[in-house]
């Protein structure tokens, strides 16, 4: 058994560590690729949606077919001893995890989040879409705000999506709003003294999420409402509930 071991160590052990070497940073390469390129190929309109996820699936499992195959190198080049094979192994097997990361943590959150796509701070009253009215009535999804089913899934999943309420004059907080607007890279539609509207683009896939910002006076203070509904897909995977609280946050932040 030892002699054949060292035969194999001499004549194929050259070989196949090589060979799968190759083969893994390969297939890791198309993996990334497909990966990558899912989300510009959707935004520039090279691809439909449909098409793109399918490159992007098809990516995922080109990731998973790179990590079995650093897997059988790592175990190849043990039992070969080439340990310059067994660090692209390594390095492979860490390049895939690193790929999957993103798409495991989206599917996590797909699963934790309902399926919903409308946002916002008023239950009673959402502030409407008016200037974005015609844009989001191209749309799939609907600019009016779905209703108490909505309503009802957001409290239970987002408890924390609230008015913030702050005691400043409402020009100032119009122009703090405005200006974090700007900051967070929104493409702004319209503003009138107590509302602003923007679209927000997501960075992959460019999907786009319209937002409405509006201010009310309340004796000394001012209410902000804010509602972010995205304009295609069932659910959001909880994005637009991040949207406004971070928003919120940073504009609390920015009036303090």
């Amino acid at each position: 058994m030892a002699k054949r071991l060292k035969n194999f160590q001499q004549t194929k052990g050259g070989v196949w560590p090589t060979l799968l070497a190759w083969v893994s940073v390969l297939t890791l390469f198309i993996a990334a690729l497909l990966m990558a390129g899912a989300g510009p190929a959707y935004r520039w309109q090279l691809l439909g949606l449909g098409e793109a996820f399918t490159l992007l699936r098809n990516g995922v499992y080109a990731t998973a077919g790179a990590m079995l195959l650093s897997l059988l190198l790592l175990v190849v080049s043990g039992i070969t001893r080439r340990f310059g094979a067994a660090l692209v192994a390594v390095i492979v097997l860490a390049a895939t995890l690193a790929l999957l990361y993103s798409p495991w943590q989206q599917w996590q959150r797909a699963q934790q989040a309902p399926v919903i796509h409308d946002i916002t701070t008023d239950l009673q009253n959402p502030p409407a879409f008016n200037a974005l009215r015609n844009e989001r009535e191209a749309a799939p999804n609907a600019v009016d705000y779905p209703g108490e089913t909505t309503a009802r899934q957001q409290r239970e999943a987002y408890p924390n999506v609230q008015p913030l309420v702050v005691d400043a004059p409402v020009t100032s907080v119009l122009a703090a709003a405005q200006a974090e607007v700007e900051a967070s890279g929104w493409r702004i539609a319209a503003i009138t003294e107590n509302t602003i509207e923007a679209t927000a683009t997501t960075y992959w896939f460019g999907f786009e999420d319209d937002v409405v910002i509006r201010l009310t006076e309340q004796q000394d203070a001012v209410r902000i409402d804010m509602r972010s509904a995205s304009r295609l897909g069932a659910s959001d995977v909880g994005i637009n509930a991040q949207r406004i609280e971070t928003f919120l946050t940073a504009l609390r932040e920015r009036l303090e």
